[in-house]
Order: structure tokens, then C-alpha cells, then sequence
């Protein structure tokens, strides 16, 4: 599997988190707030699946366009950045070791937490 940073999808939550489209929620949150399978799928159907991957800090570039398969490393709910959805990209990235998306989910939930204080 090549997983890397999906870049777009890099700078479109930097944009989300600038124009405070953010919830400061706590790390075991995820769970609850990540999109059910229903949502991504009602997701794709109105907006597409370039929009369905500016919510995904990773690609899989050996997965068939067009497939859930392809995103890895949600981080929202299709409306704001989840600081709980950024903790658990940094954790997974790091256990699989994809520092590039480690290091990416770090700056922007360092970010967020800038924009708080």
C-alpha cells in the first residue's frame, strides 16, 4: 500500500481551520463524531469524490479512484475540522508510520490550538 500526504487535503483544512469551520472537542470524541458509512455515502452523492477527499489526509495511490479505499485519515464531518479527528490521524499515522501524515495532522491541530488560546 503507498499512502501519502494528500497535500490538496492538507491546505483545504489549513483553509477550514483559518475561517474557524473547527470543533475543539476532546481525543476520544472520534468515535462519535466521524461520519457514519450512511453520511460518506450521502457525502459522495452530492458533492463528489474530490470534495469526499479534501476531508482525508491520506491517499492510496495503488487504490482504485473513485473507492472509500482510496482516502485514508479522516479528520472532519464534511463541515468542520474535528481536533479529536486530527488526534486520531496523528495517533494511526504514527503507529503505521506515515510521518509525513503524522506530521501534517500535528501542524494543523497545533493550529487549531493556536486559534483557541
Amino acid at each position: 500500500m503507498t499512502t501519502s500526504l494528500n497535500k490538496h487535503s492538507y491546505e483545504f483544512a489549513q483553509d477550514q481551520i483559518k475561517q474557524g469551520h473547527v470543533v475543539l472537542d476532546q481525543r476520544d470524541d472520534w468515535s462519535e463524531h466521524q461520519p457514519s458509512t450512511q453520511a460518506e455515502n450521502d457525502f459522495i452523492e452530492a458533492h463528489g469524490w474530490d470534495e469526499y477527499a479534501n476531508w482525508h489526509l491520506g491517499v492510496d495511490d495503488e487504490a482504485s479512484e473513485h473507492t472509500k479505499a482510496r482516502y485514508k485519515f479522516p479528520y472532519g464531518d464534511f463541515e468542520r475540522v474535528h481536533r479529536c479527528g486530527l488526534i486520531a490521524a496523528e495517533v494511526r499515522a504514527a503507529r503505521q508510520k506515515y510521518l509525513d501524515i503524522e506530521d501534517a495532522a500535528i501542524r494543523l491541530r497545533e493550529m487549531m490550538d493556536k486559534q483557541d488560546r
